[in-house]
């Protein structure tokens, strides 16, 4: 797309900025510095500096410390760049070793109108590099003056990843995106750590065992990805995908991908065929989002936010569009992708960046100015946030054990638990309240950037279908969200996702090395049996002699589809909210890993695993 049609859409966007997004947050943006020269963007070097790195597209990096802005340059490479269109000096990382070494790296575009990928070095003065002594480690020649991409990261495997564009022109015309034997339209990944001043390959590479492959590729299909980034809590890769003439899109790189992935470019543009023949999408990996050319043009990657100056905002990915000037957040909100418009800034969105606290940045290449997007400190609740606490079904069962997954309430990684019973109805400065009762929370959780918070459901919801659920946070509640209300939601609690929690009558764990044995009675733990007799106040350890606190209706087990006898149902002694069911293993059930699912009436559980020996 041309910088003519880019700049008419911006104008006509500006008119047509439609209601079928979800409505603006509160969001702020605080002006961190102004009197950027057009910004490309935002880097720290995670050195324990503080400092935020500005890149200008005219060959010039600037530091910002203690938030103000440096009149002496970092880096001044000014006379080696070509700075026009969507050329210059594009991009700059900082090695996790940094601060011992002193290398940096950057991408520009020469004199010659071709991508180089250079180290420089700091000098003596920490705020001044060495901006003569260039090391150039590659050179990418580039057919056309656009689409150079432009972004590296250093991912958290330690390598250097480059963003390089499809070549330019429009429509891809010499079919950069799909071949192999260019490294335009790709993801590279590269060591450049390993043997300073060279290039190494990592032996990992996708396809540095195919013939005519360039090895350097980690990834390919993307026309234009000009900024990209890792998620420091997951190190998932997101990708922000500059479109053609009607698509803009988002690509998702999951932590455990061994690379090679294709993202369809030019066959598809986003989820739509691009090309009318041969569109065939097998084996592409699709965004996780697209968005039209109605309400905006020109994608502009961001960040996956895990700051602690706004909590609520945790977990959700901050990327803007250069010629709407929108800022949106896209969250995984139940099977899939919710986006939200956070603010409308009116500004030309070119780049997001962090500094060492994870707070995000922005810039308008309009003003040249970096501002610091503030959003609210309140804990946020996810769309089927709030679930049965075993098998994770959305919805809430009287009296039994529930989570809620919820951004802001947790800032370091780690769990935090009540170990008092009665449990308490706050921990670490969280509370949960159900239409208004407080729930008894037993732990506060964060694990691989996943927030969650783990409560007892009230008894009293009993009767009811749907209820209120709000999180607070240090006095301050977030938004209520309506949950439904069900008498019996079964799930069995497991190992890992998959293995039943069940224990031998002895109280020893079932495992495989200790298997459930044909004939013996074992007990397994689960969620959301229903109503009780002798019910304890919520919050309340379960009868630990009897009476017991047992199911008023109907509970079966069933292992490898058979039947087994049941001797006891209800809330587990000495437990608060957990179910226990004691059954007798078939004396025919087979050995291997068999199917186990409990019932609560005509209500069955999702189906798990048990190891059954002989």
């Amino acid at each position: 797309m041309s910088d003519v049609l880019r700049n008419v859409l911006k104008v006509a966007i500006a008119v047509m900025l439609s209601a079928q997004w979800l409505a603006a947050q509160d969001v702020r943006l605080i002006q961190t510095v102004t009197g950027v020269g057009a910004p490309t963007d935002i880097q720290n070097a995670g050195d324990g500096s503080g400092r935020l790195f500005i890149v200008q597209q005219n060959g010039i990096v600037r530091i910002v410390r203690n938030g103000i802005l440096m009149t002496v340059p970092f880096l001044d490479i000014h006379t080696r760049t070509q700075a026009d269109g969507e050329r210059g000096l594009l991009g700059l990382a900082f090695p996790p070793k940094f601060a011992q070494n002193g290398r940096f790296y950057v991408d520009y575009t020469d004199l010659a109108g071709n991508t180089v990928i250079a180290q420089y070095r700091v000098s003596s003065n920490p705020d001044v590099a060495d901006s003569i002594n260039e090391t150039a480690l590659l050179h990418i020649n580039q057919p056309f003056a656009n689409h150079n991409g432009g972004q590296l990261r250093f991912g958290p495997d330690g390598y250097l990843y480059i963003g390089m564009g499809d070549g330019g022109s429009a429509g891809d015309p010499l079919h950069n995106g799909q071949s192999l034997g260019t490294l335009l339209g790709k993801m590279l990944r590269i060591d450049v750590e390993g043997n300073p001043g060279h290039v190494q390959i990592p032996p990992d590479n996708p396809f540095v065992s195919t013939a005519g492959a360039r090895p350097e590729i980690w990834a390919y299909g993307l026309r234009n990805p000009w900024r990209f980034s890792f998620d420091s809590a997951t190190n998932n890769l997101w990708i922000g995908d500059v479109g053609q003439d009607n698509y803009e899109e988002i690509d998702l790189q999951p932590a455990s991908s061994h690379g090679g992935e294709n993202y369809g470019w030019s066959i598809m543009e986003g989820n739509h065929c691009y090309q009318t023949a041969g569109c065939n999408t097998a084996g592409m990996t699709l965004p996780v989002l697209e968005y039209s050319h109605t309400i905006g043009c020109s994608i502009i990657g961001g960040l996956m936010y895990r700051g602690n100056a706004s909590p609520g905002f945790r977990g959700t990915y901050l990327y803007g569009d250069l010629c709407s000037g929108i800022i949106y957040g896209l969250t995984h909100e139940g099977p899939g992708y919710t986006t939200r418009r956070l603010t409308t800034t009116g500004f030309s969105i070119t780049t997001f960046g962090a500094d060492e606290s994870g707070e995000i940045y922005v810039s308008d290449a309009n003003t040249g100015t970096i501002y610091h997007i503030i959003g609210q400190p309140a804990p946020r609740i996810p769309v089927g946030g709030v679930v049965n606490a075993a098998s994770f079904a959305p919805g809430l069962t009287p009296g039994s054990f529930a989570t809620v997954f919820v951004a802001g309430v947790l800032d370091t990684p780690g769990v935090v638990s009540n170990s008092q019973i009665p449990i308490p109805t706050s921990l670490n400065g969280v509370n949960v309240t159900v239409n208004g009762t407080p729930a008894p929370v037993y732990a506060v959780a964060n694990v691989n950037g996943i927030e969650q918070v783990n409560f007892q459901a009230p008894f009293d919801l009993a009767g009811k279908s749907t209820a209120s659920v709000v999180v607070s946070r240090g006095g301050v509640p977030g938004q209520p969200v309506n949950v439904a209300v069900t008498d019996a939601q079964p799930g069995i609690f497991t190992l890992e996702g998959t293995q039943a929690v069940a224990v031998h009558s002895d109280y020893t764990l079932v495992t495989s090395a200790q298997p459930l044995k044909p004939g013996e009675f074992a007990f397994l733990y689960a969620t959301g049996l229903g109503p009780v007799s002798n019910q304890p106040a919520t919050g309340a350890a379960a009868p630990s002699t009897p009476p017991f606190a047992e199911v008023k209706g109907s509970v079966s087990v069933t292992l490898a589809g058979m039947p087994c006898d049941v001797g006891f149902a209800g809330l587990a002694p000495g437990l608060v909210g957990v179910y226990q069911v004691n059954f007798r293993v078939p004396a025919n059930a087979p050995s291997g890993s068999d199917d186990v699912v409990v019932s609560a009436g005509s209500v069955a559980s999702p189906t798990v695993k048990a190891p059954v020996g002989r």
